[in-house]
């Protein structure tokens, strides 16, 4: 365990962010597996909906620098590519 008072602090900080970056990549995880889910039945309609609700969350989550921004857009061109092929 930490002695310093700053160490402590930075003990407190980091599993406070810990937990608020665990709920935004969850998020991630949960949006990207719906549109992945909609692409797979085939319904047209859904998938844009669900690929525009996931583009918005993982832009989200790279500004809030939760994910690398390349990474962002990997998985938006991923996910983009899945939608436009069905």
């Amino acid at each position: 365990m930490a002695n310093h008072k700053s160490a402590l602090k930075r003990i407190k900080q980091s599993a406070k962010k810990y937990e608020r970056n665990k709920v935004v990549r969850t998020s991630v995880k949960k949006v990207v597996k719906e549109v992945k889910a909609a692409v797979a039945e085939g319904a047209v309609e859904e998938s844009v909906k669900s690929f525009r609700t996931a583009k918005s969350v993982i832009t989200k989550a790279a500004n809030k620098k939760v994910i690398h921004k390349n990474t962002a857009s990997r998985k938006i061109a991923r996910l983009s590519k899945m939608v436009k092929s069905i």
